[in-house]
């Protein structure tokens, strides 16, 4: 069985991290599908290919560069993660929320989180922005949890609230934000289901989803909300809808990865706009997390 990482491993690579970075970052920020160019609008920037940090995982998936980048985002101390990792890539439930305790044991307080999703909402147009209210963990059924296994107090509890994961002051200041943007179309604010993938979903899964009361559909954030609510970040996140789900069954229209980096670039540049606007919402830091 495959070794779990250990609160010395997790050290390890934060310690390594603060070690070649003057930066000490207060927000991190994990990019989804095509959404990596939110670094480019980072100033005083410093970056780490995830093949040179120690333990850390490979991004293995077009439109995720595998790059960490240090800079200022609107003033904000940040670190961004320019590709996430997935467990359809076959990693395991803890290497894909590997950065998270790390960010953590940095003296990140909070956590944004970002993907490209399938709209399920049939209000929902391609290109639009769902602030996340709420998820669902289709692979926590079947017994897929993050948090399974021993549970290190350092980090946080061994039964934490989700029902609170993502922050309502945030997602206050979200909808105020955007009001500001003078954006056309309005925010959405909804749900995110997150299955295991690589396949996109099927007709009939997608009449479930909608039942179940879900808005957008992905294969991802989950498993690293769970993780930084566990270690008590703040946490906030948005879905970019790059494509509508296929719900009839006579259409010729199908899911395909390309379709959603299209989507994604023409849509990315006004959510990493909102995103940057954002910085100036979040408190200021509490103490950082003290290094044993």
């Amino acid at each position: 069985m495959e070794k779990r990482f250990t609160y010395d491993d997790y050290q390890e690579t934060s310690k390594w991290l603060l070690c070649q970075t003057k930066h000490r970052p207060q927000v991190a920020i994990i990019c989804g599908s095509g959404l990596g160019n939110l670094a480019n609008k980072l100033t005083e920037t410093q970056s780490f290919d995830y093949s040179k940090i120690p333990n850390f995982p490979q991004s293995t998936v077009p439109g995720h560069a595998g790059r960490l980048v240090f800079g200022f985002l609107n003033g904000k101390a940040c670190v961004v993660m320019q590709g996430r990792f997935h467990m359809y890539e076959g990693y395991s439930i803890w290497k894909v929320t590997f950065p998270v305790r790390v960010f953590y044991l940095m003296g990140v307080d909070t956590l944004v989180v970002t993907n490209a999703a399938g709209g399920l909402n049939p209000e929902f147009e391609v290109g639009d922005i769902m602030l996340i209210r709420d998820h669902i963990n289709l692979p926590g059924f079947s017994g897929v949890n993050p948090l399974m296994g021993p549970n290190d107090e350092r980090f946080g509890l061994r039964f934490p609230a989700m029902s609170n994961a993502y922050d309502r002051d945030m997602r206050q200041k979200a909808h105020s934000a955007w009001k500001q943007l003078g954006e056309q179309r309005e925010l959405k604010e909804g749900t995110y289901v997150m299955l295991a993938g690589p396949s996109f979903e099927t007709v009939a899964e997608c009449w479930l989803l909608q039942k179940l009361g879900a808005d957008a559909v992905g294969m991802s954030t989950v498993p690293e909300v769970i993780v930084a609510r566990h270690c008590g970040l703040r946490v906030f996140g948005f879905s970019l809808i790059t494509n509508k789900v296929v719900l009839d069954y006579e259409t010729k229209e199908k899911a395909n990865h390309e379709e959603v980096l299209e989507a994604g670039r023409q849509a990315a540049e006004k959510l990493e706009q909102f995103v940057s606007v954002l910085m100036a919402s979040i408190p200021p830091p509490a103490k950082a997390c003290e290094l044993e």
